[in-house]
């Protein structure tokens, strides 16, 4: 069974960072891409970022093109969401999912997702 973990969401001012991190556990975690998601209030889940399994290309959504940046370190079944110039329509749950297709954007194309964490930006 996988089971993923997010933490390091908080309030923080427009214009400052913040970097999530989710902790995976179960199966061999390398063999996983792993995205990140978000739902603002109101809103459905959209698609953020994602980082294939192999050998680690990623893609991102345009609204945070530039700004946030995916990393996984495979030696920690870790994977790292480093968020800057934070606006406050970055405000939302965000979530870790982990897929088993190369580079997916869509929510259908993950199997697995965390219990997500909080970003609030305040302007």
């Amino acid at each position: 069974q996988v089971q993923l973990a997010e933490s390091g969401g908080g309030l923080v001012q427009a214009g400052g960072s913040l970097r999530l991190s989710c902790q995976y556990s179960g199966r061999t975690f390398v063999s996983y891409t792993m995205g990140w998601f978000r739902q603002a209030p109101g809103k459905e889940r959209e698609f953020v970022t994602t980082i294939s399994w192999m050998p680690g290309n990623t893609y991102y959504a345009d609204s945070v093109k530039g700004r946030f940046t995916i990393s996984r370190d495979n030696a920690k079944d870790t994977v790292y969401l480093q968020m800057n110039t934070l606006r406050p329509e970055d405000t939302a749950v965000y979530y870790c999912a982990a897929s088993t297709t190369n580079i997916a954007t869509y929510e259908y194309e993950y199997d697995f997702w965390g219990q997500g964490t909080q970003v609030t930006v305040s302007s």
